[in-house]
């Protein structure tokens, strides 16, 4: 199965910010969206980086109470691990497990089209295996 059968059920909505936004505003983003990680992007189609809950963390270990006066670009990652829509799950699946990331931009012609979430690489798999399950299953009840 690849990445764009998840992108089909669960839509290709991805929230941006611009890298100048400040973290108190990521916060409350993330909050408000109940996500755990957001695209930094100066004009919604090419990924600048990524920020999510991780690096708001580990800058506030560095930074301390001084946190909140940093903007997103300050804390996100730079180097951002993307996959498209016609990757294998299971390919990204390794590639988030390795990296140990939790969330995966979906890029289409280098533009944003989508993110991937583990929560989303787990749900689709464990869909997988009830179906194989139940072809199996069936298959047994079918010889006998």
């Amino acid at each position: 199965m690849k990445v764009a059968s998840i992108l089909k059920s669960k839509g290709s909505r991805v929230v941006t910010m611009r890298p100048d936004s400040s973290i108190m505003s990521a916060i409350q983003r993330m909050k408000l969206e109940r996500i755990g990680a957001i695209v930094i992007s100066a004009d919604g189609e090419r990924i600048d980086g990524i920020v999510s809950e991780r690096d708001i963390v580990y800058g506030l270990a560095d930074q301390h109470g001084d946190l909140l006066a940093l903007k997103v670009s300050d804390v996100m990652t730079r180097d951002v691990i993307t996959c498209t829509p016609e990757d294998h799950i299971k390919q990204v699946m390794a590639r988030m497990t390795h990296s140990r990331i939790r969330h995966v931009p979906v890029l289409d012609g280098g533009r944003l089209h989508g993110i991937v979430s583990i929560g989303d690489v787990v749900k689709n798999r464990l869909e997988e295996v009830e179906l194989e399950a139940t072809v199996l299953r069936d298959a047994y009840i079918a010889v006998r």
